[in-house]
């Protein structure tokens, strides 16, 4: 009877979980979906690569639901049972206190684990999928970026700017800009132009202006009625390189024991093929390691918490005061968890004190309810 009372608490708890994280996942989503957007609008981007960015920036958003999301499951199931005088069956069947402590803490371990994976795995792959879609994908809707009076400088390499567009997007007294390398650039001016298609190819066709090239230390002026400006395999300024929380774990383990193996001038030439790993990204690379390995830490903590409220009857006059002691006592621990991100360095001995912290919230709080759990238990049978 009791492996049954059990296995209907654990389906309990992760069916209201799956729920929850989906729900809250999917309109959270929905919102920052809307903000990508600008990778199509203004970014002149194929809505493919919209939908696709997108999509793969949702294992993100679960990562960082997943902490307060398995807190707030195990408060709310653990408080409806409470109230329901469902744990009374497990009083009445024999079922102590801590062995319910023992049982969330065993699976409080697999929502760690599983919490590590995504941080330390699905999430930094699905980040470098969607900037890796940004970096082989090119701009495909030019009229969308260009806002009369306003320099843009979307496209890697080329300035536009205009002074007016009308309903159709044809552009007035047009500005152009192209940086063929470092020392050499040519500038256009046209008073129209408007965008076309010839034989599948984006073309901006220009009326009436002049050309501008600077090249070989050379000043060439071609004036024209009529010429057309290529606008295929144009390359987007938006960031495309890799950012460190879109490198995968292995690389930023070995980017550190290079860092503790090798001086700091010679870091960057033995870890060539290690993106970002230079002395002064080390920080940035130090914190990263700890929000996929040690905040995790904290699941076990936050699981445990909700059974505050099991430890008097929901008949005590205290008994509300301890449930908004409880649920704040989560979020305290969640955001402590996140503060403490702030703090991570290059010092070694200050990044172990902030890993272990996790670990003595862990065992004081578990002793602390074994205690107080223990101590009830003598004195009802007493």
């Amino acid at each position: 009877m009791k492996k049954i009372l059990f296995r209907k608490l654990m389906s309990d708890y992760l069916i209201f979980l799956s729920l929850a994280l989906l729900s809250t996942g999917i309109v959270i989503w929905v919102f920052q979906a809307v903000n990508y957007l600008d990778i199509m609008i203004e970014d002149g981007r194929d809505y493919l690569v919209y939908v696709n960015f997108s999509l793969l920036n949702f294992p993100k958003i679960l990562s960082k639901l997943f902490p307060f999301i398995l807190f707030f499951t195990l408060f709310y199931v653990t408080s409806k049972y409470e109230q329901n005088n469902e744990l009374m069956i497990f009083w009445n069947f024999g079922v102590h206190k801590i062995h319910i402590i023992n049982f969330v803490f065993k699976i409080s371990i697999f929502f760690m684990l599983f919490q590590i994976f995504l941080n330390s795995f699905v999430v930094p792959n699905s980040q470098d999928m969607a900037r890796s879609f940004l970096r082989t994908s090119t701009v495909n809707f030019f009229g969308n970026f260009v806002k009369p009076q306003k320099f843009n400088d979307t496209i890697k390499g080329l300035t536009i700017y205009a002074d007016n567009k009308d309903k159709n997007g044809n552009l007035d007294n047009l500005y152009l800009k192209k940086e063929i390398n470092d020392q050499e650039f040519q500038v256009t001016y046209a008073k129209k132009g408007e965008f076309k298609e010839i034989g599948n190819t984006p073309v901006l066709v220009l009326y009436q202006g002049a050309t501008i090239t600077s090249k070989d230390n050379k000043i060439t002026n071609i004036s024209f009625s009529k010429s057309d400006f290529p606008l295929a395999n144009l390359e987007s300024n938006t960031t495309t390189y890799k950012k460190t929380q879109e490198i995968s774990s292995t690389k930023l383990i070995r980017c550190v024991k290079n860092y503790y193996k090798f001086n700091k001038d010679d870091l960057k030439l033995k870890s060539g093929t290690i993106e970002n790993c230079t002395t002064r990204n080390m920080n940035n690379i130090f914190k990263e390691l700890y929000k996929r390995f040690v905040i995790p830490l904290y699941i076990p903590v936050l699981s445990l918490i909700p059974f505050l409220i099991i430890i008097i009857s929901k008949e005590n006059s205290k008994y509300q005061k301890l449930r908004i002691f409880t649920f704040l006592t989560g979020f305290f621990v969640i955001v402590f968890s996140e503060i403490t991100i702030r703090f991570i360095s290059n010092l070694t001995s200050q990044n172990i004190i902030l890993a272990i912290i996790p670990i003595i919230f862990l065992i004081l709080f578990y002793l602390f309810l074994f205690n107080k759990f223990n101590s009830n238990f003598k004195k009802v049978n007493s």
